[in-house]
């Protein structure tokens, strides 16, 4: 026997929504039933006004049908209240949970990771309040409505209930029409603003090379072949409505006609007033379909969202609660390591392996530099030391700990990252060598002084509180790799990764990074840099040398350096250097 399938937990948050949805759909059926009050009104005062043509009967009656009016009002606000409540529920439980997804995706290289996934939940999160689900709550009661006819009678009945097949064929027959034009248009929309984004983002670039008309001619052809499905959507949309509408007046017109014409023959219980009663109820009974019709382009697009978010949350699983671990001392030790970079689901990766069996330990407070010409693997070494990519195989562990599996929570005050693109985000100085939490003054000043931003800081007038701007963009390249660098350092990690933390910075730049390892140093701090400078050796304790991926050379910095002097004064190497 197969084991029953679990719910998505997209599907599980929505369903943890049905005491809301219930709620809602009380407080729909009773609104759907009071709308009958004008019908109920109609007849009252064709029978006991009429008849009676007591003023005091027409004020009664007209003033219980306004109270009438007043409670549905009231409870159509209420059931609005009740699924604004609902959304914010929804947004609570998974507005965190998609923002980790995003993330996590995007590190993964999965699909999903950018921004669409949050207009995604906005979207079906919209669609908790929109009208076309409110209408689905309102379809009950249109048969009831359908069974008060066949009360009236049966021919009336038979002909409201096919006006309401009518209409269902309708709604189906603009999901078909409509799905795919829309499916595409929204796509094309989102291409479009993807590739502007990208547009802004390289906006010195393309400026500088003159690259704007051939640029802004691809982006014109995207945005025209959002306009194009999207006027393909709307023409067959606005078909079918006009369809729906059609049948709308023709069946409460017919209604009128056969309740006219069953009456001529005496087959019409209650007389002249049933006629029109029966009229007004056959237009109730398919309201809730004409406006799931009209709003159908809006259930296009949740489900699209929803289908999109769904697989999002199913390839990102959140993460499982571990056991918290003790603060790393900086015991690093790297066993057996196989690792690329990480591949695209349903794409190739040509490049397979990157690093190729690496083996080493550091002891705290040592300091690594890995050193290697261009594509031998530093950087894909750097984003396995700090737990950002996972292996092919090997480990990668900390104080006995995988590091790719260790909360990152946890573990990231204990760590420091300088990517070799050093990426800063909107905020202030102090946000930013703080990670955006809490910040310590002392802290925030030792740091600065120790990688040299002092005098950067002296010169801002608001100082710490100076704005980076997107991306940094206030700051020059050097400045923004010793932003980065005191990112790394702040709080005093144990184990520190930098990628070409040099590249960027002049002598003195240099002279500050030195001291500021040395510092740390002192502390404990492990270090394992990579770079392509010599200038930073003199603090180093040991050298790893890669080429192609695999270690050449490993061990203390002097043995290191004196084994490459001796391989390259050979005669083989030398000529094997100039081939």
């Amino acid at each position: 026997m197969n084991p029953t399938k679990q719910p998505s937990e997209l599907r599980s948050a929505i369903a943890g929504l049905n005491p809301y949805f219930k709620k809602a759909a009380g407080y729909s059926f009773l609104t759907s039933i009071l709308i009958l009050a004008p019908s109920g009104y109609m007849l009252e005062v064709y029978d006991r006004v009429i008849n009676s043509r007591s003023h005091m009967t027409l004020a009664m009656l007209t003033l219980l049908v306004l109270a009438v009016y007043a409670v549905m009002e009231i409870l159509d606000w209420v059931r609005s209240e009740i699924m604004h409540e609902a959304t914010l529920v929804f947004d609570q439980q998974l507005g965190g949970r998609v923002f980790n997804a995003i993330f996590m995706a995007n590190l993964r290289r999965l699909p999903g990771g950018n921004a669409q996934p949050i207009s995604d939940l906005k979207t079906v999160s919209d669609f908790l309040q929109s009208q076309a689900l409110l209408a689905a709550m309102e379809v009950p009661v249109a048969f009831i409505v359908l069974i008060l006819l066949f009360v009236i009678s049966p021919v009336l009945g038979w002909f409201a209930l096919i006006g309401a097949i009518a209409q269902t064929g309708v709604g189906w027959l603009n999901e078909r029409s409509t799905q795919q034009p829309l499916l595409q248009a929204n796509r094309s929309a989102a291409a479009a603003q993807h590739y502007a984004d990208s547009v802004l983002r390289n906006s010195q670039v393309i400026a500088s090379m003159g690259m704007l008309p051939e640029i802004r001619r691809r982006w014109n052809d995207q945005q025209k072949s959002f306009l194009k499905f999207q006027a393909i959507a709307s023409d067959e949309a606005g078909t079918y409505q006009s369809i729906s509408k059609f049948i709308q007046n023709t069946v409460s017109s017919m209604l009128l006609g056969l309740g006219a014409w069953l009456l001529l023959r005496d087959q019409l219980a209650g007389g002249a007033a049933y006629m029109i009663v029966g009229s007004l109820l056959g237009g109730r009974a398919i309201a809730p379909l004409i406006q799931i019709v009209a709003q159908w382009p809006s259930v296009v697009k949740v489900r699209e969202s929803y289908v999109r978010l769904d697989a999002l949350l199913t390839a990102v699983p959140s993460a499982s609660k571990t056991m918290t671990l003790p603060l790393p001392k900086g015991h690093l030790t790297v066993e057996h390591l196989i690792a690329g970079a990480p591949t695209v689901p349903g794409l190739p990766n040509p490049s397979g392996a990157i690093l190729k069996g690496l083996n080493f330990t550091l002891s705290p407070g040592e300091v690594l530099a890995v050193i290697g010409p261009s594509a031998s693997g530093k950087s894909t070494l750097a984003k396995l030391l700090v737990g950002v990519w996972p292996s092919m195989s090997g480990k990668v562990r900390l104080d006995g700990s995988d590091v790719h599996a260790w909360n990152k929570a946890e573990l990231g005050p204990s760590v420091g990252y300088l990517p070799q693109g050093v990426e800063l985000l909107d905020g202030s100085l102090a946000d930013n060598i703080a990670r955006f939490g809490v910040i310590d003054p002392s802290k925030l000043d030792s740091v600065a002084l120790a990688v040299g931003l002092g005098e950067l800081i002296a010169s801002l007038p608001e100082g710490f509180n100076s704005p980076v701007g997107s991306d940094g963009a206030m700051l020059s390249g050097g400045q923004r790799q010793r932003v980065g660098l005191a990112r790394a350092l702040y709080n005093n990690p144990t184990f520190v990764v930098l990628d070409e933390p040099n590249s960027n910075l002049d002598e003195q730049g240099d002279a500050a990074l030195a001291r500021a390892i040395l510092m740390q140093k002192k502390q404990g701090t492990t270090f394992v840099i990579m770079t392509h400078r010599t200038s930073i050796f003199h603090v180093v304790d040991k050298l790893l040398v890669l080429k192609e991926g695999q270690a050449l050379l490993f061990g203390p910095r002097d043995e290191v350096l004196k084994a490459m002097k001796d391989s390259a004064s050979k005669p083989n190497a030398s000529a094997a250097s100039t081939t």
